[in-house]
């Protein structure tokens, strides 16, 4: 069943661009540039601390997710137990080595965690948050109805690609300049129906 599932980040992926979606989940392509790296050290800190006890709040971190109605898998970097009463209720947070986006892509991501903490522990989680290191400051998200639709969607989406097998035609932007992924894509050369990868096999063999 677990293969079946998609990874959580591709959520994030696909929001900020189907073709780089495509490109990492269907065509295995990866590289790094200096923002991957960074984000991916901070990750590295954050799944590595294991977990932290104060008065009424218990933090775990790099916390094991899994929605089988969603379809999706990954972790939590981390989750936060909060003590009311007897009970301890669950608020996810997500580290970002940036800065706030002016799209929902890390809510998105953020509020599918929720949802599948919600579907492992049948409990309800009404809020989250955001760490974004260029700031140093953490942003709370509400998981309204919205923002629930809207991640429900998105999963579905990213599905629908991944079923296809088909890479998106690539559609330039500013945003791929700072994309890890633009020597691969080629977003301005690469022909609109032919694969990234094929075009770079078809490229070094002189076609």
């Amino acid at each position: 069943m677990d293969e079946e599932l998609v990874m959580l980040s591709a959520l994030n992926h696909y929001m900020y661009c189907p073709r780089r979606c495509a490109l990492i989940h269907i065509e295995q392509i990866w590289t790094e540039n200096i923002f991957t790296a960074e984000g991916k050290i901070m990750h590295e800190r954050v799944h590595g601390t294991g977990q932290e006890k104060r008065r009424n709040v218990r933090v775990e971190f790099g916390v094991p997710l899994r929605s089988l109605r969603l379809g999706l898998i990954g972790k939590a970097d981390a989750v936060e137990f909060h003590k009311r009463g007897n009970m301890w209720h669950p608020f996810p947070v997500e580290y970002k080595r940036g800065k706030p986006k002016q799209d929902n892509s890390d809510k998105v991501q953020l509020c599918a965690q929720a949802l599948c903490l919600e579907e492992m522990m049948n409990v309800e989680i009404p809020k989250g948050a955001l760490f974004y290191g260029k700031t140093r400051r953490r942003q709370d998200v509400e998981f309204d109805r919205d923002l629930r639709i809207e991640t429900e969607e998105t999963s579905k989406k990213l599905h629908q690609l991944i079923a296809s097998g088909r890479t998106v035609k690539p559609d330039y932007s500013e945003k791929c300049k700072s994309c890890s992924l633009v020597h691969l894509c080629l977003p301005k050369t690469c022909s609109r129906k032919e694969s990234a990868s094929r075009y770079l096999i078809n490229t070094a063999l002189g076609e």
